[in-house]
């Protein structure tokens, strides 16, 4: 019995660390090169799991994400533009993780080019990555609603 409590709580904790790393890379997102709004909602929906305060304010998030992911999808000019920047950010990861020598026109320090090496650049190949599965799913799911 008590390993199976054990086992409920543990479950519980890793829902909601989850759930709380997501909503946080999510509002960083919503700034930074991602897709902060999907990230953002599927934090909530697993802190939704675990807490009343979050499934009530689930469904606004939820509409918003849905929202912008038909709208990335609505013209082949955003279409394009949305697939070259996440092309831009697996690209940037990669040269961000090799970590080439500064160049010449490098004002400062050569330690701040490109300072955090693969840890940069996976988060960035990982936000590349995120962001076609997200042209992807809205492809398949809105394509319907363009042109």
């Amino acid at each position: 019995m008590a390993h199976v409590q054990g086992s409920r709580a543990a479950k519980s904790i890793a829902i909601q660390v989850a759930g709380w790393v997501l909503v946080v890379a999510g509002i960083a997102a919503l700034v930074l090169p991602g897709p902060g709004l999907l990230a953002l909602f599927a934090g909530m929906a697993l802190l939704a799991t675990q807490y009343d305060w979050a499934e009530r304010r689930l469904e606004p998030v939820k509409k918003a994400a849905l929202r912008t992911a038909a709208e990335s999808v609505q013209s082949t000019p955003r279409i394009v533009l949305s697939v070259l920047l996440a092309f831009a950010l697996v690209a940037a990861g990669v040269v961000w993780g090799l970590h080439p020598a500064s160049p010449g026109w490098w004002p400062l320090a050569d330690r701040w080019w490109l300072p955090g090496g693969w840890g940069t650049g996976v988060t960035l190949i990982g936000s590349g990555l995120a962001a076609g599965a997200m042209i992807v799913y809205s492809w398949i799911n809105y394509r319907d609603a363009t042109d």
